[in-house]
């Protein structure tokens, strides 16, 4: 069973959609669903998977990362009324949901770009649990990196782990001893400890919660040490002050693409055939 399917279950249960099987029977409809405001679309290939689990034929007018405008119809559905309604609320959810992402982070992406083109615009693990892939999917589509998918796929030692195990240079040394191939990025919150681990040759150093003046020093610092090491910022960072810190890091990121950001009013009007 995919995610599709696990979202479909805790929608229809095991009774299905009680109200469309009491008042239809073969009665056949079309649909079409339409953006009520301006975005970047992200969703459709869910949104297709969604009514193909349910047995209506789609047809769609754009890919996923385009820009389109209020009132674009941007997928017309054919098929039994109760397949078009069994999966009308979950395509529209995901639709919604992951435009709203790509939307917001391809903003941030190009006013960012303008003071540094080569900065990126990147995700966190601060996401909607059994939806992550599908919002990160959308960062991707808005421009944006998705950062790690999981604990699992690459080392971050953040404050936590620098609390138990009592100091930078530890926490790095033990990463190197027992990973030894992989890429470590450090989470710093002091100047002390972030030419410490840019001493010791970390790949990415991560600057959080630091005001955008202090974070340049500290980054010019960094890179005078060793000027391959990438800088990431985090934490504290938001639409207005977001440009102060492209001007020096190479990467920002941030929990709100993910965690608070407004989903994209997206309606489905159904039809007798």
């Amino acid at each position: 069973m995919d995610e599709i399917d696990g979202f479909l279950r805790e929608d229809l249960g095991t009774k299905g959609d009680i109200t469309s099987t009491a008042l239809f029977t073969n009665q056949t409809a079309r649909a079409t669903i339409i953006v009520k405001q301006n975005c970047i679309i992200a969703g459709l290939y869910e949104a297709q998977q969604v009514f193909q689990k349910t047995g209506a034929v789609t047809s769609v007018f754009l890919r996923d990362g385009d820009a389109v405008k209020r009132g674009t119809t941007i997928m017309q559905i054919q098929g039994s009324a109760r397949s078009i309604l069994k999966g009308e609320r979950l395509a529209l959810n995901i639709i919604g949901r992951m435009s709203g992402i790509a939307t917001e982070t391809q903003k941030l992406v190009k006013r960012c770009k303008k003071i540094n083109p080569k900065v990126s615009i990147a995700a966190t693990r601060k996401t909607t649990p059994g939806f992550r892939s599908f919002e990160k999917k959308a960062i991707i589509l808005g421009g944006g990196e998705p950062h790690r998918y999981g604990l699992f796929d690459a080392v971050l030692i953040k404050d936590n782990h620098l609390t138990l195990i009592g100091s930078v240079e530890e926490a790095i040394k033990r990463i190197q001893r027992k990973l030894p191939d992989n890429p470590i990025e450090i989470e710093v919150e002091h100047q002390s400890d972030a030419l410490t681990a840019a001493a010791m040759n970390v790949t990415c150093i991560m600057l959080d919660n630091m005001n955008p003046v202090a974070g340049k020093t500290i980054a010019r610092k960094i890179r005078t040490i060793n000027p391959d090491i990438l800088i990431e910022v985090s934490g504290g960072i938001t639409e207005k002050n977001i440009e102060k810190y492209a001007s020096f890091a190479d990467r920002i990121s941030l929990g709100c693409l993910t965690h608070s950001v407004n989903s994209i009013d997206i309606s489905l009007e159904i039809f007798k055939n």
